[in-house]
């Protein structure tokens, strides 16, 4: 019988570790291994493997590229085939930067079928600090944080994936001595943060009941489904005391000059911004928007459905036409400007004021019009 394998993410070491302690007194005999990465770039990690009880082991580990990845494929996968035979649940205590769909997809292998099940995807988050590393615009690498030794990720990118990928998200109320416990407005505003960032994932404290960790079985195919541009579903517009969302859509092509110029601007008055768009020269690509603290991401995402031959619909996931279904009309397909604008008092009217300024007017040409995306998309495309 497979042994179930919960993911416990997260950017904050010590809301982690309240959490596994919290899994491993919960669940006798479960195991927990946590990779400390702190001399990754030396080509070294440092394996604890522990109970409820004790530290069952601790080893420095070399990997032999010095990344996270190198970490989960060479050590990670192969200790908890190593322990699944003597234990009725398995932790993965991932490492402050690690993003937890890399695991997951790391243990959709042919070695682990049959032998361990994914279960739930668990993040810790410190409710204290959580909204201002949602702002934090550093380098993991200047924070300590870095995964490899050229590390180009941010903070708030890392911890926004962290939060968007999870099934589950906890926020432990008493930290670890000496640490203080949480304020209580604290608490109310992380959760606050989390109904716009993750509005269907359910958000528990550490003092409540945990959700279940042990039942079922989750597919990483299915997981990315939910977090991938083409098929994510966004959240919606909503207002509440300290945080907006506002939620543009469109059904015209963007001008690609006009846009480019818009974009710096949106990225910086909001703290998480993410979607779809279609550029008037590009108009069978679908492009992906993903921003966090200021510094955006733009990339080609495939093709828009109404692009694809039919016979290569039935190619695809169902979820992937489900979601082209809901956006499609007669003129256009699926092509849709679907953008998602999160931070505290928002404009909604500037914003979509903005935003429709860079729409191409009708019996505006396309010809030869400047793209100044195509130096980011041609490279990556290439």
């Amino acid at each position: 019988m497979s042994v179930p394998v919960v993911l416990v993410a997260g950017l904050h070491g010590p809301a982690r570790t309240v959490l596994v302690d919290r899994l491993l007194r919960e669940h006798p005999g479960a195991v927990a291994v946590h990779h400390d990465l702190r001399a990754i770039t030396e080509g070294v990690a440092g394996r604890v493997v522990r109970d409820a009880r004790a530290v069952i082991d601790r080893t420095d580990v070399p990997i032999a590229h010095g990344c996270v990845s190198c970490t989960v494929r060479e050590d990670l996968v192969p200790v908890l085939l190593h322990y699944a035979p003597v234990t009725p649940l398995l932790i993965a205590d991932l490492w402050d930067c690690v993003e937890p769909r890399a695991v997951a997809e790391a243990l959709d292998c042919a070695a682990v079928a049959g032998r361990l099940r994914l279960t739930a995807v668990v993040t810790a988050l410190d409710a204290e600090h959580t909204p201002a590393d949602l702002c934090r615009g550093d380098l993991l690498r200047d924070a300590g944080k870095a995964g490899s030794a050229g590390d180009g990720r941010y903070v708030a990118e890392v911890l926004a994936r962290q939060i968007e990928y999870a099934t589950a998200l906890v926020l432990p109320e008493l930290m670890p001595p000496p640490l203080p416990g949480v304020p209580v407005e604290d608490l109310a505003l992380c959760r606050e943060i989390l109904t716009h960032l993750a509005p269907t994932t359910p958000v528990t404290v550490t003092e409540e009941s945990l959700p279940r960790v042990t039942d079922g079985s989750l597919c990483p195919g299915d997981l990315a489904l939910r977090v991938d541009p083409a098929t994510a579903v966004l959240p919606c517009d909503i207002h509440t005391e300290a945080v907006d969302t506002v939620v543009w859509r469109a059904r015209r092509p963007l001008h690609p000059a006009r846009f480019f110029d818009a974009v710096d601007a949106l990225a910086a008055e909001t703290v998480r911004s993410r979607g779809r768009f279609w550029l008037a020269n590009r108009p069978d690509r679908m492009l992906a928007w993903d921003a966090v603290a200021g510094v955006v991401g733009i990339e080609d995402a495939g093709a828009w459905l109404a692009a694809l031959p039919g016979a290569a619909w039935h190619e695809l996931p169902p979820i992937r036409t489900l979601a082209a279904d809901l956006d499609w009309c007669a003129e256009h397909g699926d092509r849709v400007q679907h953008l998602v604008f999160t931070g505290p008092d928002l404009d909604r009217t500037r914003i979509h004021a903005v935003l429709n300024a860079c729409l191409l007017a009708p019996g505006e040409p396309t010809e030869a019009v400047d793209d100044p995306f195509a130096a980011f998309l041609d490279r990556s495309e290439g």
